[in-house]
């Protein structure tokens, strides 16, 4: 259902539709209506004139035809005059549809889906599908400002309960609606209803989906396993029940449902999205996540999309976003953007040289703040040879490579955030950025355009200078991660560069490239070896240095080993060690976690 491009205010619709009206110009009358109808569908005045329309034009059905590219104010017309034309059941499809369209938008608050009387006018079996329709098009729990546009389906399923109080198949639809919209007691009482009515698989689902969300963990374990006694071959109730007991703790027991579902069918999506999950989140080892994106990737027919990966990578440093820079002179650099100074005057002293990106965010963002260095700044790559990009001003660093093109800054832009779901989706996301030339790619390091003039551009801006440096840098090495894709990547330019920006001068520039060697070993498990090789000598490179100095990406550099595919028990050890000891199961604690909040969603489906 496409959207008209070029829609006029509803005022101005409605005016040139009676215009059309009065001349007998039936169709653009039409035209215009539908029009106003996708920006106000329950506005009583688009109403009236759609009765007028009606009223002149034969019942009006045959104004607004549906074909392959109906528009969707075009599809609401002709539902609405369905209605009026005795088929109700007919314009509830309509309704529905233009709902999986646009869920956001109240198509079907209007007097007649909403009369107690419509329920006695569509059997039970066709109000149960509708529900069922609307339920597929949401999520689950729809967020509060997304529930007022479900009010009248919520309204027409309590009528239809009313009428047909023991249809079990209508009750469970009615259930599933309710806990989507938040009326979880109302969930749980019309599920019950429909078990008892009709005992069932389905029913004893949704019950258990409706006590779960009314936190009733026993019951909606008790009905989910009866479930499972209706039908012991639907494994996607086993992950159900894994996922119930994941929910509250119980992961021994989790998993034990979740490898019952893989004893059955190893290849079943369900569950295995489910055991990986489990699996990371008892032992925190990502080799779990990394079978579970092999997996995605082997298995591009899935039954339904799935969240597992995403939810275990939400949040976590590199698996989910990027990883916030430390040192004095980040944590200077956050106090003054709040600062009603700005950081004027302030004089951040430090033993050791800070990272050269981070000397030039402070110049061109607090150009009034000044960094006294007592030790001489690390000017020399890590290993000889390989790109030079910064060159020195006594103790300033300046970049010694020219900026790129407006056209790659304005690409860049489009596509850098500081959150993805998970690493192959950063890579997925960054092919709009392989038809830079590498000069541009390698610009874009340590010329970072401004941020955009978005929300999240402005929360970057206003509350961490540094994360939109931070972004440009990871986004410029996602995207040579696409640059010359048709040469093998053991000669290739890609890797080549990569390499030298991995063992440059000691940097942030240093961690984006690794990180975009670590997405590569993720989406290839041919480069794995070699990926790990090169974090675990680029991690103990770090460690043998912080005997001597203070390291500021060092922290940065273990969360990144703790997400390389393949990597050999003595560098995790070595990572775990260097972030403080534990397993590394929990998220971590997260100094930009409002900022975070601000630019992040997810979660499953639920039937």
């Amino acid at each position: 259902m496409p959207e008209e491009n070029s829609a006029l205010p509803v005022a101005e619709e409605l005016a040139l539709a009676r215009l059309a009206l009065e001349e007998g110009d039936l169709e653009h009358a039409a035209a215009h209506v539908a029009a106003a109808l996708a920006q106000a569908p329950t506005l009583p005045e688009v109403h009236e004139t759609l009765a007028r329309l009606a009223a002149a034009g034969g019942g009006g059905v045959d104004l607004f035809p549906l074909d392959q590219h109906t528009f969707v104010g075009a599809a609401v017309a002709r539902a609405h005059l369905l209605a009026a034309a005795g088929h109700p059941d007919d314009g509830l499809d309509l309704l529905a549809a233009a709902t999986a369209y646009a869920p956001q938008v109240d198509w079907a608050g209007v007097p007649w889906v909403t009369a107690p009387e419509l329920a006695e006018r569509i059997t039970p079996d066709h109000a149960a599908r509708i529900l069922v329709q609307v339920c597929a098009a949401v999520p689950d729990p729809v967020p509060r400002a997304g529930r007022p546009a479900l009010a009248a389906y919520l309204t027409l399923a309590g009528n239809a309960v009313t009428v047909h109080p023991e249809h079990a198949l209508l009750l469970g639809a009615a259930s599933a609606l309710a806990r989507r919209v938040g009326e979880v007691a109302l969930a749980v009482r019309w599920a019950a209803r429909g078990v008892r009515a009709e005992p069932s698989k389905l029913g004893e689902v949704w019950l258990g989906y409706a006590y779960r969300s009314a936190g009733r963990t026993r019951e909606a374990l008790a009905a989910l396993g009866r479930a499972v006694e209706h039908d012991p071959d639907d494994l996607a109730v086993y992950a159900d029940i894994a996922g119930t007991l994941a929910d509250v703790g119980r992961l021994d027991e989790a998993l034990g449902w979740a490898e019952r579902a893989l004893d059955r069918d190893p290849t079943f999506d369900c569950a295995v999205h489910t055991a990986h999950r489990l699996r990371f989140l008892r032992d925190g080892d990502v080799a779990h996540l990394v079978a579970l994106a092999d997996f995605v990737r082997d298995h591009p027919d899935d039954t339904h999309e799935h969240g597992d990966l995403a939810e275990c990578c939400r949040s976590r440093p590199w698996l989910g976003q990027v990883t916030p820079a430390a040192g004095p002179v980040v944590d200077a650099l956050r106090r003054a953007a709040v600062d009603d100074h700005g950081g004027a005057g302030a004089v951040v002293r430090l033993p050791d040289p800070p990272p050269p990106s981070a000397l030039r965010t402070v110049a061109a963002t607090m150009p009034g703040m000044r960094v006294d260095v007592a030790g001489p700044a690390a000017r020399e790559p890590r290993r000889p040879g390989g790109r030079v990009l910064w060159r020195y001003d006594g103790a300033t660093p300046a970049p010694a490579v020219p900026p790129p093109s407006a056209a790659a800054a304005d690409r860049l832009r489009q596509i850098a955030h500081p959150a993805w779901p998970h690493p192959p989706a950063a890579y997925d996301a960054a092919v709009g950025l392989a038809t830079l030339e590498l000069p541009d790619l390698v610009g874009l390091l340590v010329h970072p355009p401004a941020p955009p003039a978005t929300a999240v551009g402005r929360v970057l801006a206003g509350q961490d200078p540094t994360l939109w440096v931070r972004c440009v840098q990871v986004w410029a090495c996602l995207g040579l991660l696409h640059h010359r894709t048709d040469e093998p990547w053991a000669d290739s330019t890609r890797r080549g560069v990569l390499l030298d920006l991995v063992w440059g001068v000691e940097d942030w520039i240093t961690e984006a490239a690794l990180f975009a060697l670590v997405t590569a070993a993720w989406v290839d498990p041919a480069v794995r070896p070699e990926v790990a090789r090169v974090v675990a000598e680029r991690l103990a490179d770090a460690a043998d240095a912080a005997r001597a100095r203070t390291v500021p990406i060092a922290t940065s550099l273990a969360h990144l080993a703790l997400a390389t595919p393949a990597l050999d028990a003595q560098t995790r050890a070595l990572a775990t060690r260097l972030l403080g000891g534990g397993a590394p199961v929990p998220r971590p604690r997260n100094p930009l976690a409002r900022l975070w909040r601000r630019l992040a969603p997810t979660r499953r489906p639920r039937p």
